[in-house]
Order: structure tokens, then C-alpha cells, then sequence
């Protein structure tokens, strides 16, 4: 039997439970006879050397890297090497972090011999086909960059769009899935220009059929994976569209499996809110990309928000506790100095989200901010990730506190682990940025930096803190650390400065709990008036009895199932 023309797909992902479903979708369009697309996924976290030798033991004709700012670093490593070991084989690029700069990678890598950019299904399959014929690459395969027989570097200019419906279902059916998030895409473009992101290159926006998207989210569902992420740029872009698929993935629910989506919440109409607020916990989750509350620097950037709109939005959707809520900001944008990023925090952290994230601007190769980085005075790494170093508005040391400020609010805000305590703690502050800027000086006054703490180490810097701090009740702030850390988590053995009241057996059948739910539920005394602190955020000394439920989940705040019993003699 004659070998097939062998084309290996590398995914070299951040983390082992993602996927790639870029190289699943050139694997599909590259079913053409005598040749067979096959992916291989790694990880960053994976030795250079491992990885090669796992691409040479595939006897690959060609290798095409999917390229992205986490993994650039080890593609080059790789494509420096894989010729030495595979003279004839041929390498290509694809990705965002090549598709702009393709002609200046190309003449720097000599080792690669063509960069597909932007969408690749169409422009890998025709320089597959010519490969595998032994044919060379011309200007009539648009989409890509090569090095012609010269030597010369010529770019051929964009492909056509790609038509979203031609796309099959990425994930095949013999792939064990089960313990990873898997990512599909309803749509490819953007409605807006954000001169910091890519998809401003790209014009319009592109849908893939409902009754198409149907079929896949049922694929989903019948295999009941845990999350599924949705890449859309925008998903409710087109308003029909998204109340649609949420419709749908209502109506057909099977209870296990999470969908996310990136959103604009300032597009979210009474329908839409409505609708949502009938979905069951979990079902949903939300990415809201606020980025700046500063009216200027959104105009500077050209993002279109109504953020009144949006931020009445959030709190309606944060209402129904149905639906995790996870908003961003990004730090070092053009005309938002120190000054001005603390209120931006603190308005979208008032909002209430379930987490915030604090990223750092990043000038991304081909995005508009690349072209006027000069004009704002954007100072950035050379390499990949391109994270600003300082600009006109901010200096390098304030963007290493903002650091501190996100690595506190990572370590405590968004663990989501000490929500009560945070809760009691954060309003006795003048504002959220000003407390998590004192936890952060704490920190790092304390040399904790570069240390790697457990769990209880962490809980203990925080109750450090606070107790310095001096405004939060000694008994009360650990009878709150109590509370969240068996919300969260049966432990064995309470931190050595918490008192362990665990009720006994005796104690539980004076008060009716039969021995099945002794064993399913823990019981656990307090000095605080957990029913207070628990339904109306209350913090107040009274004897109070928790039951927790371990084996139920809130699905919004990862907390078990929780419930009162009256305090002795009640």
C-alpha cells in the first residue's frame, strides 16, 4: 500500500487540559487523497526536547506549528532544531503570532519555508496538495507567505473569507475529551476596532447556521464534557443569533456540561435578560471585557460601550446568581495613569463580579496600538507576550504595584475562598483597590513575593493582615475564616489558631440528624450568627450551627451546600 503524504499539526498548548480546534479544523480539510493530516498536543510545559522527539517519531513530510504569544518561544526552539534532524521535511507557521509579521519571521527563520496568515483552512490544503506533489508554492495560493526558488520573500496578500458553515464539528469521536475544556466558535470577526486587539484587522463578522451550530452543541451535550468555550469575539454581537443558541442550550440542557462566552453586556436587551435569568445555575458562564472605566482612554483605544448600560446590565445578571460573571480590565492602556486605573477598579469591581481580572496591556504584533505605540509613549517587552513596560501615563514601578494589586486579588479576591471574610473586611477599607494595595505591601513586606504557599499559609497572611490592620474584630475575623474554609473544603485538621467545634454524635441526635447525614454533612459550631452572615451579610457574635453539604456545589461560587441548625436549646 502506497504511504500517504504525511502533514503533522503541532499544538503546543498552555495548559493539559485545553484543546486546539484550529489544528482540528486543518486535520478535517486536509482529507484529500493521498494525504493524511494528523495533530499532535503538547503542552508548554513539556520538555523543547520531549516534544521534538515526538514530532521526528511520526516520520512527518510536514509540520505546521500553530503559533501564539504562549508558545512562540518553544516553536523556535523547535523549528531551530527539526531540520537538523529531518533535513527534507518542510515547516510551516499559522497563528496570530505570525500572520503580521510573516515576511520579517520568514527572512529571520530560514529554517521555515512558508507562513500561512489569517484563516488557514483553504491556503494549507492548496500548499498541502502542491507538497505532496512535489511542486513548489506560487502567488496564485493567496494567504500565505514563502520563499520563492530566488530566495526571495514574496507575500501573496489575504485569502478569501472562510465560509463558517464548510467547517465540520473539530472534535472527533474516538478523542477522550473528559477531562478537558473544548473551545467552538458560532462566528469569526469582530464588530469593533479596539486598536489593541487583533480582531480589528479583520472586516465584518461571519456566522456559522443555527440549525449547524445546533448539531454541534449536541455533540456537546451527548458527551457530556465538562466546559466548552466559546471563542467568539463578540458573542452577542448579533443579538437574534445569541438569544438563539441560549434558547436552545436551555430547552436541551442535560445538566453536566458549562458553556462560556464572551460577551459585550452593554448589548444585552430586556429579551435577552430576561431569558437568561431562566437558565439553570451553571449553565452559563460570562466573559464581560470592560477593560477601562476612564471615558478618554476608551476613546483613545476606540472601543464603543455604553458602560452605564453595561454596568446596569451586570448587576441584573448578577441578581439571578445564576450565571458566573468574570470582568476585565487591562492596565497600562493609553491616558489611564495610576490615578485613574484605581477607579476603574474600583467602579467594575463595585459591580460585584464573581472574578476580576487585572491583565496588562499587551502590544500585540499587526494591532493598531503597535502603529501609534510612539504617539502614547508604550514602552514594551521585544518578546512574546509584548506586556508594557511603562508608558506616558504610568512608570514601570506603578505598573509593578498594579502587579501586586493583581497577584493579592488573584491569591484572595478571585479564589473565590474567602468570600465572606472579604466581604466584612473590604467596605471597612476607603475603597476594594485601597485594601488589596495594603494587602499587597503587606506581602511583600513580609518577603512572601517569591514564596509558594499552601492554602492555610495563604489564609494565614490574610488573617495577619487583618489583625495588624485592626478594624475587624479578632473573634469575629476568625470565625469568618472558619466559615469560608468549610464552605469550601472538608478539611481534616483546622489551622492550630482556629477552634474546632465539630458537633458530636450525641449532639447531632439531640437535634434529629439521622446517621446518613452524619456522615454526608459536617456540622460545625459558632461564635457568629452564621444565618445572619450567610443571608444578609451580616456580622454579628451569636451562637450558630452550620451544616455542610459536600456533596452538593453552588456551580456560581464553587461553595458547598449549606444550611442552618438551630443553636442548642433553640
Amino acid at each position: 500500500m502506497e504511504r500517504s503524504f504525511k502533514v503533522l499539526l503541532v499544538a503546543i498548548n498552555a495548559k493539559f487540559i485545553h484543546t486546539n480546534p484550529a489544528v482540528r479544523h486543518l486535520r478535517e480539510r486536509l482529507q484529500m487523497p493521498g494525504i493524511a493530516g494528523e495533530v499532535l498536543e503538547c503542552t508548554v510545559n513539556q520538555r523543547v526536547d520531549h516534544i521534538l522527539k515526538g514530532i521526528v517519531s511520526k516520520e512527518p513530510d510536514v509540520v505546521g506549528f500553530s503559533c501564539y504569544l504562549w508558545n512562540i518561544a518553544y516553536v523556535q526552539a523547535l523549528v531551530a532544531n527539526l531540520k537538523k534532524v529531518l533535513p527534507r521535511v518542510r515547516i510551516l507557521l499559522g497563528g496570530p503570532e505570525v500572520s503580521y509579521d510573516a515576511s520579517r519571521l520568514l527572512a529571520a527563520w530560514p529554517q521555515v519555508d512558508c507562513i500561512v496568515c489569517g484563516e488557514g483552512e483553504e491556503a494549507l490544503a492548496r500548499v498541502a496538495g502542491r507538497y505532496a506533489k512535489g511542486g513548489g508554492l506560487d502567488s496564485s495560493i493567496r494567504g500565505i507567505c514563502f520563499r520563492t526558488g530566488e530566495g526571495e520573500v514574496l507575500a501573496t496578500g489575504p485569502g478569501a473569507p472562510v465560509d463558517m458553515d464548510s467547517l465540520g464539528f473539530p472534535y472527533g469521536d474516538q478523542e477522550d475529551l473528559s477531562h478537558k475544556i473544548l473551545y467552538y466558535e458560532t462566528s469569526r470577526g469582530c464588530p469593533y476596532q479596539c486598536s489593541y486587539c487583533l480582531s480589528s484587522m479583520e472586516k465584518g463578522v461571519r456566522f456559522r447556521s443555527l440549525e449547524r451550530v445546533f448539531g454541534d452543541l449536541e455533540r456537546f451535550l451527548e458527551a457530556e464534557v465538562p466546559q466548552v468555550k466559546l471563542v467568539d469575539r463578540t458573542f452577542n454581537a448579533r443579538k437574534s443569533h445569541a438569544k438563539a443558541i441560549w434558547r436552545w442550550l436551555m430547552t436541551h440542557d442535560r445538566g453536566r456540561t458549562n458553556f462560556h462566552f464572551e460577551i459585550s453586556a452593554d448589548l444585552l436587551d430586556e429579551e435577552s435578560l430576561f431569558l437568561l435569568g431562566q437558565a439553570r445555575p451553571g449553565l452559563f458562564q460570562f466573559e464581560i471585557g470592560v477593560q477601562s472605566a476612564n471615558p478618554r482612554t476608551l476613546e483613545l483605544i476606540r472601543r464603543k460601550m455604553d458602560l452605564e448600560v453595561l454596568e446596569t446590565n451586570v448587576r441584573r445578571l448578577q441578581e439571578g446568581r445564576n450565571i458566573h460573571l468574570h470582568l476585565d480590565l487591562i492596565a497600562g492602556l493609553p491616558g489611564e495613569g495610576y490615578a485613574s486605573f484605581r477607579e476603574s477598579f474600583n467602579r467594575v469591581h463595585g459591580m460585584g463580579p464573581d472574578q476580576l481580572q487585572l491583565g496588562f496591556l499587551k502590544v500585540l504584533k499587526g494591532s493598531g496600538l503597535e502603529r501609534e505605540k510612539e504617539a502614547y509613549g508604550l514602552v514594551h517587552r521585544d518578546y512574546a507576550p509584548y506586556e508594557v513596560l511603562r508608558t506616558a501615563d504610568l512608570s514601570y514601578g506603578e505598573l509593578e504595584r498594579l502587579k501586586l494589586v493583581e497577584e493579592m486579588l488573584e491569591r484572595y479576591g478571585n479564589s473565590g475562598l474567602y468570600r465572606r471574610t472579604l466581604a466584612h473586611a473590604i467596605p471597612l477599607h476607603p475603597d476594594p483597590f485601597s485594601f488589596y494595595e495594603a494587602l499587597g505591601d503587606h506581602f511583600s513586606g513580609e518577603g512572601l513575593e517569591e514564596v509558594s504557599l499552601s492554602k492555610a499559609q495563604q489564609t494565614e497572611v490574610l488573617r495577619d493582615f487583618l489583625r495588624k490592620w485592626g478594624k475587624v474584630d479578632p473573634g469575629m475575623l476568625d470565625e469568618l475564616l472558619k466559615l469560608d474554609l468549610l464552605l469550601h473544603e472538608r478539611l481534616r485538621k483546622l489551622p492550630s489558631w482556629l477552634e474546632n467545634r465539630e458537633l458530636g454524635r450525641e449532639a447531632l441526635q439531640a437535634r434529629g440528624v439521622g446517621r446518613e447525614e452524619a456522615k454526608a454533612c459536617h456540622f460545625e459550631a459558632f461564635d457568629l450568627d452564621v444565618a445572619a452572615c450567610m443571608e444578609a451579610g451580616t456580622v454579628r457574635k451569636g451562637p450558630g450551627v452550620l451544616r455542610t453539604e459536600y456533596g452538593k456545589k453552588d456551580f456560581v461560587t464553587g461553595e458547598a451546600g449549606w444550611s442552618f441548625l438551630p443553636p442548642s436549646g433553640a
